[in-house]
């Protein structure tokens, strides 16, 4: 309406007269979304900000459930932007809206529905004044829990209310009106419906099928007008409850999300919700690759054979893995009296928690230990990267000799450095200031020439977090040994690792 801001200032009919002289029209809230939308398809405004990597996928199936005036179920996994995504879609709202004044269920000042408005109308007529709603008032959610009564979301006889009014318990004024009812107009959001009990499930139907409510006690009929929008995890279908076979069939639309498609998706996720204080991102730096290991190990995570797959693997798991990491770096510089540091492979360890937190095993990884299981998923992430960034490191390549018929073999570009560590070890300490840490990494012969070959366009910062990285990836594929210890990772050649290793889990089970 164009003359509901004025001037910056919002100012806007305040009788039903001015209402009606000003040309407003009422118009469900499904029609307001759909307007709104094709307004915004129209001027290749983007339906959502900040959800990626469901441009193709989910976006579309959405827009075509607002287009045709559905409600929508958002099903999949934990960690996909389900909730985020309803509560964008209050945008598709227009930023104000009539009603009448006092009224608690959002009358529409042209069509109201409960006794008090029509009442309120019969009396004033066209003085009857008028208030003005935000879009953001007009959006109610509901974590769906064994608890919630029909009350809570329907409504029920106030006895309060008919004590303080000294009303019968037969009227209709004693109603206190639950959330849907609250919610007309607007769009009531249910967060895990199949948590829903069975019996409350059942209270649903008559809204989502002819738009009104029944509430015990009174023969009354509120022809509501929701946009209803529910969420639902498949895992809850077999764990906790389901979405009873008359619900879903009434639900008209369900739109299946999912995780990201690639690890470029997932980094841009996983900066975009970062919550780290801005003076700890300030002073702390986090290489690229320390970024693509923390979305790998999600990656591995998701088809790792010790997780439970249909649990998912959220997305909050890399958000808390990378604020770990950012954490372990400025712990660091702390401690050593810097201003400023750069996060290092050995940060990695910092994530164990963020990931036993927010991952569900099978019995196979259970037997393991979580613990366990974020160590296998480090190894893998950093394994699979190696992988993809550097030459083969198997054991088959020789060291420049030739084979029969005078054919030389492949020359290992792993062989100096391997050589190095049988005959010295090698500690990086979790606490060692940039200069000692640049120094011992430096110390490792070949190491550094191997970076700078495979990899010129790195700093003098990022050489050395990739000679770091060099190193645990060989101990991946077992060229060297390593040894996570307490505030230290210790190289050396795999013989002695396998000792060290067998060593400690003596330890372990005899204290145990």
């Amino acid at each position: 309406m164009s003359n509901i801001n004025k001037g910056g200032e919002f100012a806007a009919p305040t009788t039903l007269s001015e209402l009606k002289q000003s040309g407003w029209q009422s118009r469900s809230v499904k029609a307001e979304l759909r307007a709104n939308l094709i307004a915004r398809i129209r001027a290749g405004e983007p339906l959502f900000a900040g959800i990626h990597g469901y441009e193709h996928t989910v976006v579309p199936a959405l827009e075509r459930a607002i287009l045709a005036g559905h409600s929508i179920n958002l099903l999949g996994l934990r960690g996909q932007a389900k909730t985020r995504m309803a509560r964008s879609l209050v945008q598709l709202l227009d930023e104000w809206m009539p009603v009448v004044q006092g009224s608690e269920i959002n009358d529409d000042p042209l069509a109201p529905i409960s006794r008090y408005a029509k009442e309120l109308i019969a009396q004033h007529g066209d003085a009857t004044p008028i208030a003005w709603v935000h879009r953001n008032e007009r959006y109610t959610e509901k974590l769906a829990t064994p608890d919630v009564t029909v009350a809570d979301l329907i409504g029920d006889s106030d006895p309060i209310k008919a004590a303080n009014l000294k009303l019968d318990y037969s009227d209709e004024r004693v109603i206190h009106f639950g959330l849907i009812p609250r919610s007309h107009r607007g769009i009531f959001v249910i967060n895990e419906l199949p948590d829903l009990q069975p019996r409350i499930q059942v209270a649903l139907f008559n809204i989502l099928q002819e738009g009104d409510v029944q509430i015990r006690g009174f023969k009354l009929r509120l022809p509501l007008d929701i946009q209803f929008v529910f969420t639902a995890n498949p895992e809850d279908y077999t764990n906790r409850g389901a979405i009873i076979t008359p619900l879903k069939d009434r639900i008209q639309s369900q739109i299946l999300t999912h995780y990201p498609g690639t690890i470029e998706l997932g980094m841009k996720i996983t900066e975009q919700e970062l919550r780290s204080p801005k003076d700890q991102v300030a002073s702390v730096r986090v290489p690229e690759l320390l970024r693509v290991l923390v979305e790998r190990i999600a990656l591995e995570a998701r088809d790792s054979d010790l997780v439970d797959r249909r649990s998912g693997v959220s997305a909050r798991l890399t958000i808390s893995a990378l604020e770990s990491v950012i954490s372990a770096a400025e712990r660091r510089m702390l401690r050593n009296g810097a201003t400023r540091a750069v996060a290092r492979i050995s940060d990695l360890q910092a994530v164990v928690p963020a990931i036993t937190g927010k991952i569900e095993l099978v019995y196979e990884g259970e037997q393991e230990g979580p613990e366990k299981v974020a160590q296998h998923l480090l190894g893998l992430a950093v394994r699979n990267v190696f992988t993809e960034l550097f030459p083969v490191a198997s054991k088959g390549r020789k060291r420049g000799r030739t084979e029969g018929a005078g054919r030389p073999t492949a020359v290992d570009p792993y062989a100096s450095i391997v050589a190095h560590f049988e005959a010295s070890e090698l500690d990086i300490l979790a606490e060692a200031t940039d200069a000692t840490y640049t120094k011992v990494l430096n110390g490792v012969e070949g190491l550094s020439a191997l970076v700078r070959e495979h990899h010129a366009y790195l700093d003098a910062e990022e050489q050395v977090l990739w000679s770091e990285f060099v190193l645990h990836g060989l101990a991946e594929h077992s060229r060297i040994g390593r040894s996570v210890l307490q505030g230290s990772t210790r190289f050396n050649d795999l013989f002695s690792s396998m000792l060290s290793t067998g060593a400690a889990e003596d330890d372990d089970a005899a204290n145990t």
